[in-house]
């Protein structure tokens, strides 16, 4: 009986060990978010008529949904871009993404923590569909 009473207290003991740690949330990395003249919704439409008008997705193999991580510097400019996901011989396309976002008017205000501009993120989705060749 002593076995078994050892046998489950081990047990016991060796499955908190290997349960889950519950640890605090995180605070946020900032206590402002960066700000576009005009809101989040007028960035998104700059940034998808500069897409429309710089980026020809004809010339790229680019079917479905891109999402784009642009980086905002706490100086307010936009000066990182991540594609995700990676997409194979890009950096053309990613050239001319570059060059679209530099064609943005405005300038973020940058996130803030603790009364000090800090990097932040902007993450914006865009579906591609390239026009297939169709067979009559």
């Amino acid at each position: 009986m002593k076995k078994y009473l050892l046998l489950l207290f081990l047990l016991c003991i060796g499955a908190k060990s290997f349960s889950q740690n519950t640890s605090p949330v995180e605070a946020a990395p900032y206590t402002q978010k960066a700000e576009f003249p005009g809101g989040d919704d007028a960035f998104r439409k700059q940034f998808m008529d500069m897409l429309h008008a710089y980026v020809d997705t004809q010339s790229y193999a680019i079917n479905g949904k891109i999402t784009f991580v642009i980086n905002i510097a706490p100086d307010g400019k936009m000066n990182r871009l991540d594609v995700l996901p990676k997409i194979k011989n890009a950096e053309m396309f990613i050239d001319d993404v570059k060059y679209a976002m530099k064609k943005i008017k405005g300038k973020w205000k940058p996130a803030m923590k603790d009364s000090t501009p800090v990097d932040s993120k902007m993450v914006v989705k865009v579906d591609f569909s390239t026009n297939g060749y169709d067979h009559d």
